[in-house]
């Protein structure tokens, strides 16, 4: 009996339904909304795709929510979310390459698109949602239409429909 008292307590953090439910929408939004993010970046033949910012944001979403669901106070809780934005920082530098024959460095929009997932994940993670929606449909805004204007802009619209 005491083993099963212990697995009872173990599975004890979602106490009701109306905790399951919530739980479950930030995480299930964190997931959408990165896969948002990720399938916008697979489209566009980049490596870090849907699976990668899907698993960002539900990340970002889960170290948020766990440690406040314990009951973390605000302050230390801004250390967790430090240490998010430091963590996924390593994860970008990763995405970041010289090309030192070109002289061109590539992924700098890939790793900041990693960046901005761990921040609609923790949006998510922490219940704001009309945020971490907000923040993705910007994102989304920068990275097909500004792209586009960044194309005109540099007279390379032209070579671009004609390499598609």
């Amino acid at each position: 009996m005491d083993v099963w008292q212990g697995v009872l307590e173990d599975f004890s953090d979602l106490p009701d339904l109306g905790q399951t439910i919530r739980l479950s929408v930030r995480l299930v939004l964190a997931a959408l909304l990165g896969g948002m993010l990720g399938f916008e970046r697979e489209r566009t033949g980049k490596a870090a795709g849907l699976r990668t910012h899907m698993l960002v944001a539900l990340g970002a979403a889960l170290f948020v929510l766990i440690p406040q669901q314990a009951g973390m106070p605000l302050g230390d809780l801004s250390r967790v979310i430090q240490g998010i934005v430091t963590g996924i920082g390593f994860i970008g530098a990763g995405s970041i390459l010289k090309q030192a024959d070109q002289q061109q460095i590539k992924g700098l929009t890939t790793a900041a698109g990693i960046w901005l997932t761990a921040a609609v994940g923790v949006s998510a993670g922490l219940g704001r949602e009309a945020s971490a929606i907000l923040g993705t449909l910007l994102a989304l805004f920068i990275l097909t239409a500004l792209q586009r204007t960044s194309l005109w802009l540099s007279g390379k619209d032209g070579e671009a429909q004609r390499t598609h």
